[in-house]
């Protein structure tokens, strides 16, 4: 099966499981982490999604948030989220997705964001553009912050989210509005497909990003860390998988405006 193909069925399958869940009130649930919670339907998403990639790429490597690195050696990854907003999900916000990028030596190669109570499918490949319901999307003209509409969101420790606060103090005020919507995959592909003009996040996970970053530049906006390098997870030199990497990602227009502020 083709990978892009293998992607979006994966994306689509696990995403019927999600909406069959979603309205669902005694939804049990844990915290992971601090402020961070999952439930059984994350496991269940996942699980149809690895069984999928593991089917009809044996030899790829696998990084999925639930299940972690399986370790397998390989130039191709697999990166997963089956539920980016899960504290959406069970509140019944309808602002989820699923997540699926495939990556070559540490480069993306395709990505898959379902949004599945939007019924909204955005896939970008390498080289050929980024699509929503079969669409090409591009991101937005605007080149002024006092135009623009702005997201963020932040990783899992105190420095994050301290981080992200502060950011927001400040965007908030130089904007036409500044919000956390709750999924990083789907403010991505907001920012894709010129909804919105950026995504602040200190801290960003890899399956939370993988996707969504390959779907903003090929729609011809910016993607990089918080030092205005190219925003990337897996040293080229090691192979070494990195969980915490700042993000900024724009129309590009907006871009330096932001960055020159959190540089200072």
């Amino acid at each position: 099966m083709d990978n892009r193909i293998l992607a979006i069925t994966a994306a689509q399958k696990a995403g019927r499981v999600l909406l069959k869940n979603f309205s669902k009130t005694n939804l049990a649930w844990h915290l992971k982490a601090q402020h961070e919670i999952v439930t059984k339907v994350d496991a269940g998403a996942e699980k149809i999604i690895l069984s999928l990639l593991k089917k009809y790429t044996p030899s790829f490597a696998i990084l999925s948030e639930e299940s972690g690195f399986n370790k397998i050696k390989s130039d191709y990854l697999w990166v997963v989220d089956p539920l980016d907003g899960t504290t959406n999900f069970k509140v019944h916000n309808p602002l989820f997705s699923v997540s699926i990028a495939l990556y070559y030596k540490g480069e993306p190669k395709l990505g898959v964001i379902y949004a599945p109570y939007l019924n909204d499918l955005f896939v970008a490949e390498k080289g050929k553009g980024a699509w929503l319901n079969n669409k090409r999307i591009k991101v937005s003209k605007t080149s002024e912050l006092a135009k623009s509409f702005l997201t963020y969101c932040y990783g899992q420790e105190g420095k994050h989210m301290k981080r992200a606060v502060e950011l927001y103090r400040y965007f908030k005020m130089k904007s036409v509005d500044m919000r956390q919507l709750g999924s990083a995959a789907i403010e991505l592909a907001w920012v894709a497909a010129g909804r919105t003009e950026s995504i602040v996040i200190p801290g960003t996970k890899p399956w939370d990003a993988a996707a969504g970053v390959l779907l903003v530049t090929e729609a011809g906006g910016k993607v990089t860390d918080f030092k205005g390098e190219p925003w990337r997870f897996v040293d080229k030199k090691t192979g070494e998988i990195s969980l915490n990497v700042d993000l900024l990602a724009t129309n590009g227009k907006i871009h330096e405006k932001i960055l020159n502020h959190i540089e200072s």
